[in-house]
C-alpha cells in the first residue's frame, strides 16, 4: 500500500543566520552550535554525525557515528578498522559528515579528507571507554557475518571471564580517524523554506584562510 507522506509539514522559525554575523573560521560557528545544543538539551545526543563514504562496491553508504574530538582544524572519531567504513576510507578518504540538530532547526555538512589518528590518540581513547566497550570491541568483527546473536553473547561472557583481572589493551586493528575538513556548510531552517546556508570553502591558495558566500535555499 503506498503511503503518502505529502501533507508533513512543519515550519522552521527559531533562528537566522546571516553571512555578516559569521565568524572568519568556521570551525568557532560549529564548536557554538555544538555547545548550545549539548548545553540546553542534555538528553540529545549532541555528538551523533552522520558519516558517508563511498564504498568499495562504488555505492555510498551512510552510518551513524559519534564525534570524539574536535579542535580548530580536525573532527575525530573510532572505529574498527577492519569495518566496511574503514574499507572505504582506505580506497577514498573523501568523507561527509552531517549533524542534525532538529531542536535548534539546524543541520551542518562537512567535507573532508579522513587520516587515521596516532596510536597514541588511539590508546587514550581506548583506556576511556568502559571497561564493558573495550571487552566488546574484541568481541565483534565488525561488518563480518556472524552466526546469531548466541555467538556475540558467548564470547562476550568468555571474554569477560578472561579479562576479569586483566587490562584490556587495544586490539591494532582498531583506533581513530581524524577529518580534516575542506567545506563546511550552515543550514538555519527558516519560515517558507527559504532556509540560510552559508558555506565555507578553504582557500587552496591560503589553507589558514576560508572563503565564505550564501547559498540559495
Amino acid at each position: 500500500m503506498k503511503t503518502n507522506l505529502g501533507s508533513y509539514r512543519k515550519s522552521y522559525e527559531k533562528h537566522i543566520l546571516t553571512k555578516e554575523e559569521t565568524p572568519s573560521n568556521p570551525m568557532t560557528l560549529f564548536k557554538e552550535w555544538f555547545h548550545e545544543i549539548d548545553e540546553n538539551f542534555p538528553k540529545v545526543e549532541a555528538n551523533a554525525m552522520t558519516l558517508s563514504t563511498i564504498g568499495v562496491s562504488g555505492f555510498p553508504e551512510s552510518r551513524i557515528v559519534l564525534l570524539k574530538e574536535m579542535d580548530h582544524d580536525s573532527l575525530v572519531f573510532f572505529t574498527n578498522y577492519n569495518s566496511n567504513k574503514a574499507k572505504a576510507i582506505a580506497k577514498n578518504p573523501n568523507v561527509c559528515l552531517s549533524f542534525f540538530w532538529p531542536e535548534l532547526e539546524r543541520q551542518v555538512i562537512i567535507k573532508g579528507v579522513a587520516n587515521k589518528t596516532s596510536s597514541d590518540i588511539s590508546d587514550t581513547y581506548f583506556k576511556s571507554r568502559p571497561k564493558g566497550s573495550r571487552i566488546g570491541a574484541l568481541v565483534s568483527n565488525q561488518s563480518e557475518e556472524v552466526e546469531s546473536r548466541e555467538v556475540l553473547d558467548k564470547k562476550l561472557v568468555d571474554l569477560s571471564e578472561e579479562y576479569a583481572d586483566k587490562e584490556v589493551s587495544r586490539p591494532a586493528w582498531w583506533g581513530g580517524y581524524k577529518v580534516t575538513p575542506l567545506e563546511l556548510e550552515f543550514w538555519q531552517g527558516r519560515p517558507n523554506r527559504l532556509h540560510d546556508r552559508i558555506l565555507y570553502v578553504l582557500d587552496q591558495n591560503n589553507t589558514n584562510n576560508w572563503l565564505k558566500k550564501r547559498l540559495s535555499p
